[in-house]
């Protein structure tokens, strides 16, 4: 089955299965959306290693579990089973540096008439922002 994982900003659709609460993915799917390998030093990327201490937690025959996957490189995980999406949210650390350069991040959402807006074209004006959530 499909589903749409969502990194930085970009989405890209994987071969995803739901079972027991985990959300695996083959380990191929791993590498080719976040750049990620399974090798024997851990979870590998640009000559980076995260050790992996229960490898039998994170992988098994039907894949690797994403949620043990965002566990180990410290970053939240957003996911809607019924819409089959799988959001990574940025590090502790990423978010600290983010905050330090006290400049918000850009976003694009649309007005009431549907036209599109970005945050960077309001760069050097004063902007204020109004968020509103249901619950």
């Amino acid at each position: 089955m499909t589903w749409t994982l969502i990194d930085d900003g970009n989405a890209i659709g994987i071969d995803a299965s739901a079972r027991d609460g985990a959300i695996r993915i083959p380990a191929d799917a791993l590498e080719r959306a976040l750049g990620w390998k399974l090798l024997d030093e851990g979870l590998c990327r640009a000559g980076v290693c995260v050790p992996v201490r229960d490898r039998a937690a994170l992988t098994g025959d039907d894949g690797v579990d994403v949620g043990a996957v965002a566990r180990l490189l410290e970053r939240p995980l957003a996911v809607d089973v019924d819409e089959r999406v799988l959001v990574l949210g940025a590090s502790a650390s990423d978010r600290a540096t983010r905050l330090a350069t006290m400049e918000a991040p850009d976003f694009t959402l649309p007005d009431l008439a549907g036209r599109l807006h970005s945050l960077r074209d309001q760069r050097g004006k004063k902007t204020l922002l109004v968020a509103w959530a249901s619950w």
